[in-house]
């Protein structure tokens, strides 16, 4: 990524707020990590509606919505679970967009995937979209370019957005 967390997150905050839009998250791998890293920018009370950490699957599905029969059928990592998982969160913060993590950080693979192996989810009023990842490094270094990967998606998500009515 060009820009570290703190950046990304402070551009992210600034445009977000600049076009009147809210934001919600929807975390596995990062576990928090997105929505800390904007609750951390100043100003993000103003766009920042809140997120969900969803480790297990009980919880993508109860409370996010990501269909059960899809995390039976394809796992938790998976580009579809993303794009649910931040459809779920949208729906639920009723932010105007939502944001997603679902990967493996490791030390082991999980769910037939290796680590590294990483989805970002991004909903907005046109749909839900999902972009595929191969991180190298350590737990901590895949759960940094994912969070790093996430807000870089949020902010092209906010840019394509128009002000809201």
């Amino acid at each position: 990524m060009s820009q570290g967390i703190p950046e990304a997150a402070a551009a992210v905050v600034a445009l977000a707020i600049e076009r009147g839009l809210t934001v919600a998250t929807a975390e596995s791998l990062t576990a928090g990590l997105v929505a800390a890293s904007l609750a951390d920018t100043p100003g993000a009370s103003g766009m920042l509606q809140g997120g969900v950490v969803a480790y297990q699957n009980f919880v993508k599905a109860d409370v996010l919505g990501v269909p059960q029969s899809l995390l039976d059928t394809v796992g938790s990592v998976h580009a579809g679970v993303a794009e649910a998982m931040a459809a779920g969160a949208r729906n639920a913060c009723r932010a105007d967009v939502g944001v997603a993590t679902t990967g493996v950080a490791g030390p082991e693979p999980h769910d037939g995937k290796p680590v590294g192996t990483v989805y970002v989810g991004i909903a907005t009023p046109r749909g839900a979209t999902s972009f595929a990842y191969t991180f190298r490094g350590d737990r901590a270094q895949v759960r940094q370019q994912s969070c790093e990967a996430a807000l870089q998606r949020l902010l092209e998500a906010l840019d394509s957005l128009s002000y809201r009515a």
